[in-house]
């Protein structure tokens, strides 16, 4: 899930898969400019050429669209993007392995691929939807939670991710390999808090 808060013009991804690190691949975000998740067959440069198209003045739709173009693999993409406006974009390819697919939402965009079934993007937005007290990243770890809760994905877990920017200090929590990632993700972001 890629999200920003109304409120504080937060932004953040939050990821959890079956592959180790995953912290170090899908989530990008630069504060005041956008975040942005790129996975199934994930390519590193769509969150940095993403994040450079949005800070130039492009929309995500735009940006999505002028990277997505010349890339001969993108049918094997995901990728999504929330700027600080709250503008969304998402892709989800044709070829990338079922359970496939996303949901945009108010300040959200949720999206997941070889997961158990679409419950789990509903699942994640709804938590996120119905933690609207919270700050942005509380609301993220709840979405995260709720996708695992709801099977999350189908090969198993492994890693888990957490990245809000636009607060400060800065939070990037990740679990690179867990036998439970989403737990120690919040248990970690609960000692943060102390």
């Amino acid at each position: 899930m890629v999200a920003r808060c109304p409120r504080t013009l937060a932004l953040g991804v939050c990821v959890s898969t079956a592959l180790p690190a995953v912290g170090s691949r899908v989530p990008h975000a630069e504060a005041g400019v956008g975040a942005v998740a790129t996975q199934a067959y994930t390519d590193v440069s769509y969150g940095v050429e993403g994040l450079k198209l949005l800070k130039k003045g492009f929309s995500p739709r735009e940006a999505l669209e002028t990277m997505l173009e010349n890339d001969p693999y993108r049918e094997l993409r995901q990728v999504i993007i929330i700027d600080g406006h709250g503008r969304t974009a998402a892709f989800t390819g044709k070829e990338t392995v079922e359970w496939k697919g996303h949901l945009i939402g108010e300040d959200y965009v949720a999206a997941g691929n070889m997961l158990v079934g679409g419950e789990v993007i509903e699942a994640m937005a709804q938590a996120f939807e119905s933690s609207l007290e919270g700050d942005l990243a509380e609301r993220l770890m709840n979405a995260l939670e709720a996708g695992q809760g709801a099977g999350g994905d189908r090969r198993g877990k492994v890693s888990a991710a957490l990245l809000v920017v636009g607060i400060r200090p800065t939070l990037d929590l990740r679990v690179d390999r867990h036998c439970e990632p989403v737990v120690e993700l919040r248990r970690m972001f609960e000692e943060l808090r102390r």
